[in-house]
């Protein structure tokens, strides 16, 4: 396969109108799924976390940039503490994503059924359609990749090197999302020096491209500086904590089963060959290959890579429909149906696994069997109640300087949250930015305290006494409910405060 891959589809505009339509279809359809499911259930720990520093936006925070929190600040001004408003920029996103590997399709010569195949590899993928369940920081991160996969082949098609700009603001607001979108520009720079595209490394508008992102990235750079660059600690503890419980484990089979749909692998394998063998396109490829070397080799997790799929998927779909169009009319029609079929029957059964489809019954309690994020969306309103009852049944004296000291952010987020509804005081949290924005003065002198094991509590705390449990009605096993399920009433750190508080610093 040679240039001749950036052809117009075959038959004129009416197959990419068509094929446009599709795509726009498909898009549609996943969005329309998400919103009639987004209600079920209730926050993730990670939202909770997101909500909680949205209310207390900075150029940074200690677990990401600061982009989530911002657009999650407004989600909360527009919708309040609405679980379908909230997760709606995310399914936009993913939306978008969708859109986007159907215009990568037809700017690779696809027509209507390339860019139908390759948006829907992509939709029914289990990463993907995870994405648009939960307000995360990967959903957008997942979109970035999508655009500047897109504006690199518009860049290398038309041979305009102001496309560079638009992969450059891209590339800024990634760096404003997630930082591991470093090792996508780690692979476009690749991609420029082992390919003739080292060209572009003589033109003003790569440069300008390149400013553009680090003028974006300005205040998030200066943020860290001015904070030790703490976001590197988190990182290194994050990583070194994900290695030790092996969740870096099955990379490589990570790849077919979570960040893509199984069926469609030989769609982007075949992509990824076309990209190698294709001198005009062939920096796509390296633009997989670096940040798939750095990944596994780096102990990355399995999902870091999922969002340099569509460019494949698309490439693949754009080379598959040539492909099948030399086939005879019937083995043609074989081939079609048992893509889409495969594709199809995958994708169903991953929005078993990963979409809240049913609120009770063998359908939910399938997906909870096999989906540990689902479970980390229960117990929170129960648990925000019950610190509310033991805080009402504390003598008045205690009452009246009472705090909420909690052990992760998914706690912090629930009392800071759902708590104004029980008037509990904005709780005190050793966790991520949390930890940065401090303990109140003049510090409470009985606390209610959560996350903590009997034995941690009474290491760190006095006088403490288990007041409470953490339970949620339906009987679902989650981390709030196995792992540090007592609360406590105690009567304050044992290290006076400001050495309790350098002591007790966490990560998570």
């Amino acid at each position: 396969m040679g240039d001749e891959s950036n052809a117009m589809a075959p038959g004129s505009r009416r197959p990419i109108a068509a094929g446009s339509l599709a795509v726009s279809g498909i898009a549609a359809a996943v969005a329309i799924v998400h919103l009639l499911t987004n209600n079920r259930y209730g926050f993730h720990r990670d939202e909770l976390q997101f909500l909680s520093d949205a209310r207390h936006l900075d150029w940074g925070f200690v677990a990401y940039p600061p982009l989530t929190p911002f657009l999650e600040r407004i989600g909360l001004g527009i919708f309040g503490v609405s679980l379908v408003g909230l997760r709606l920029f995310s399914v936009i996103a993913q939306a978008l994503a969708i859109l986007v590997t159907g215009l990568m399709a037809r700017e690779l010569g696809g027509g209507r059924l390339a860019q139908a195949a390759a948006a829907l590899a992509v939709a029914l993928s289990p990463l993907p359609l995870f994405q648009g369940t939960e307000f995360q920081y990967t959903s957008f991160d997942y979109l970035w990749w999508v655009l500047i996969a897109y504006f690199l082949i518009r860049l290398l098609k038309t041979g305009n090197p102001r496309w560079w700009l638009a992969a450059g603001a891209a590339v800024g607001l990634g760096l404003m999302t997630k930082y591991t979108i470093l090792f996508l520009a780690a692979g476009i720079l690749g991609g420029l020096l082992f390919t003739p595209a080292r060209r572009f490394l003589r033109t003003r508008w790569l440069w300008a491209g390149a400013a553009l992102a680090l003028l974006i990235f300005l205040p998030n750079l200066l943020w860290q500086v001015r904070h030790g660059f703490i976001s590197l600690d988190f990182l290194r503890h994050i990583h070194a904590r994900d290695v030790a419980e092996g969740r870096a484990n099955g990379f490589v089979l990570h790849q077919f089963l979570l960040c893509t749909n199984l069926f469609a692998a030989p769609l982007w394998i075949a992509g990824l060959l076309c990209f190698l063998r294709d001198k005009r396109y062939r920096p796509l490829a390296w633009m997989y290959l670096v940040p798939l070397a750095l990944f596994w080799f780096g102990k990355g997790r399995g999902y870091y890579l999922a969002a340099a799929y569509p460019m494949l998927m698309a490439m693949g779909a754009a080379a598959g429909e040539r492909w099948v169009a030399s086939l005879p009319s019937l083995r043609r029609r074989v081939v079609e149906a048992a893509f889409f079929l495969g594709v199809a029957q995958y994708g169903l059964f991953v929005a078993a696994v990963v979409l809240p489809l049913a609120s009770s019954g063998p359908l939910r309690d399938f997906a909870l069997r096999n989906n540990d994020g689902l479970r980390e969306e229960f117990g929170w309103n129960e648990l925000v109640e019950t610190v509310a009852g033991i805080r009402d049944s504390l003598p008045p004296a205690q009452r009246a300087s009472v705090g909420v000291l909690v052990g992760n952010y998914g706690e912090a987020g629930a009392i800071e949250i759902l708590g104004p509804a029980y008037h509990l005081p904005t709780p005190i949290s050793i966790t991520n930015s949390a930890w940065l924005r401090g303990y109140p003065a003049p510090p409470p002198s009985t606390l209610i305290v959560l996350g903590f094991s009997r034995r941690a509590a009474e290491r760190a705390f006095t006088s403490c006494q288990v007041a409470g449990h953490v339970a949620n009605p339906y009987g679902v096993s989650n981390e709030e409910s196995r792992d540090h399920a007592d609360i406590f009433v105690c009567a304050g750190p044992r290290q006076p405060w400001p050495q309790f508080w350098k002591a007790y610093q966490n990560f998570g």
